[in-house]
């Protein structure tokens, strides 16, 4: 069983940085595709960055410029570099993990089905 664990949310004041951690473990089989998503109070839950099992990178069009994603495989670790961070993207995120999909098909909205694995998420507050 795929298990996923997020940490480094907290709080930051607009254009400061925080840096998530997603340690994965009990992956078989297949290659994964990882990312983050996000969910804001009240809103619908965001596909932010994605890492597919070749490599490519995918990242929404809000965060692009301001956020890497990026993988230690020797640790299985999933990192998100969020820099120049906005009030907006004050959300609790979440990392995911699924060996059916690929980023794209996520930020491009065409992906109806859910990611298989979640993490229990961890909370970003940005203030103005």
């Amino acid at each position: 069983q795929v298990q996923l664990v997020e940490s480094g949310g907290g709080s930051v004041q607009a254009g400061g940085s925080l840096r998530l951690s997603c340690a994965a473990s009990g992956y078989t089989g297949s290659p994964y595709c990882m990312g983050w998503f996000r969910q804001a109070p009240g809103k619908e839950r965001e596909g932010v960055a994605f890492i597919d099992s070749d490599g490519t990178r995918t990242y929404a069009d809000s965060v692009k410029g301001r956020f890497t994603i990026s993988q230690d495989n020797a640790k299985n670790i999933l990192y998100l570099q969020m820099n120049a961070l906005k009030p907006e993207d004050t959300a609790m995120y979440y990392c995911a993990a699924d060996p059916r999909f690929r980023g794209a098909w996520v930020v491009a909205g065409i992906l109806d089905t859910p990611f298989n694995y979640w993490g229990q998420g961890t909370q970003v507050t940005v203030s103005s």
